[in-house]
């Protein structure tokens, strides 16, 4: 599972909240990101914009 972190402040969330990469999907060219914190309480479905420009990998586990 792969663990990203907010480069800047996003929806709500301060800078630096970590989440899990749950699932991501592309229909017809668009690819979609769901995330959840890392407490898991939060899930947040987000495009490959707002994807590449609000996070950052921080950990990648096999």
């Amino acid at each position: 599972m792969k663990t990203y972190m907010l480069k800047t402040n996003f929806n709500g969330f301060k800078k630096g909240t970590q989440f899990y990469l749950v699932a991501e999907s592309e229909f017809i060219g668009v690819k979609d990101f769901v995330l959840r914190t890392k407490d898991l309480t939060v899930r947040i479905s987000i495009n490959e914009k707002e994807f590449k420009q609000n996070f950052t990998l921080i950990d990648k586990l096999v």
